[in-house]
């Protein structure tokens, strides 16, 4: 009788009914996920949930069986952070993060790049240039540096200063030539932007005085140089260039005119904006400059100016400045074997 009703017992187990799967249930099963435990274990969990004291899961050791565990037990913070850093795109997501610097690393980090800011995608501010123009060849933004056209000093590094002074009640008169028709450096756009390389004042600079530009009366002579750029409270103008037989003429403006809204013939100003990091001012134009050629000015004070000017042309045709500094894209760092 006993073996008669186990036997039936196992065959009426056996032909129970199937559970009936409810449609509107998500059949597919969670992803396992680790419980930490507070001595540095874990249980493999198909799900978890916190109730008062106590932690209800289902294991996934042992096909779903329901469990409880004391929360006294359970890392839940390990537990989260766990879950958050697997789960689905969480690690793609952690390798597009640049790596966490510590705040020195980072500010010294900040300052490094303020001193080569990008102002362009892929495109940089050298260190070894002073005044450099933001132009577009091709659709493709370029920085042309800009000699300037009267200083024997070095014109790539060097902002050098000759200081001219203007007569605010005179009339526009002639107070420098630039040799040759035609500049070197040709643009291509007519709002091309301008950033200057200022000084930020140090006193170990061979010519600080104080203001950030070295400035000599030299009435003529050549002027000397600021290592590291000019000076941030100058100002500058755009001035449209006569053009003559083997030379440009470079006339005076009236200083005391600028930032009033009155304007006068040939002159267009800029608005400077220093970059942060104060080591760039970019100068840009309030007006679009017609085809032509076209001199920076640097504006020393009320009644002078810098007579080492910038000078350049603006023609859509030209063909593209021979040391324009082009965009670069970063490369992704390489690995290399370890040689013996």
């Amino acid at each position: 009788m006993a073996c008669s009703f186990s036997g039936a017992g196992q065959q009426q187990q056996q032909h129970r009914p199937m559970d009936v799967p409810n449609p509107t249930q998500n059949t597919t099963e969670p992803e396992r996920t680790r419980l930490i435990l507070k001595d540095g274990t874990y249980q493999l969990v198909l799900s978890y949930t916190v109730v008062g004291n106590v932690v209800h899961y289902r294991s996934a050791e042992r096909e779903g069986q329901e469990e409880d565990i004391p929360l006294a037990l359970v890392d839940l913070p390990a537990t989260e952070q766990w879950k958050k850093d697997h789960e689905p795109g969480a690690r793609e997501a952690q390798e597009s993060q640049p790596p966490v610097l510590s705040p020195e690393l980072a500010k010294e980090e900040a300052a490094r790049a303020a001193l080569t800011p990008e102002i362009a995608p892929n495109l940089h501010l050298p260190e070894e240039d002073s005044v450099l123009a933001l132009d577009t060849y091709r659709d493709t933004p370029e920085l042309v540096p800009m000699p300037q056209s009267s200083s024997d000093l070095n014109k790539e590094t060097a902002h050098a200063v000759q200081k001219g002074v203007i007569n605010p009640a005179s009339a526009p008169h002639r107070i420098t030539d630039i040799p040759r028709e035609r500049a070197d450096v040709q643009l291509h756009v007519p709002d091309p932007v301008f950033y200057v390389r200022v000084n930020g004042g140090n006193p170990d600079d061979a010519v600080y005085t104080g203001g950030g530009t070295f400035t000599v009366d030299t009435h003529g002579a050549s002027g000397r140089a600021t290592p590291s750029g000019g000076d941030p409270n100058n100002s500058y103008v755009i001035e449209r260039v006569d053009v003559r037989q083997d030379a440009r003429i470079v006339d005076s403006l009236r200083i005391a005119l600028l930032g009033t809204g009155r304007t006068q013939r040939d002159i267009v100003e800029t608005r400077a904006e220093i970059l942060p990091g104060g080591h760039w001012m970019k100068l840009t134009p309030l007006q679009p400059l017609d085809f032509g050629e076209y001199a920076l000015i640097e504006v020393l004070g009320p009644n002078a100016v810098n007579l080492d000017v910038w000078d350049f042309g603006v023609h859509s045709d030209a063909p593209e400045n021979i040391e324009a500094i082009h965009p670069e894209a970063k490369r992704a760092p390489t690995l290399e074997p370890r040689r013996p």
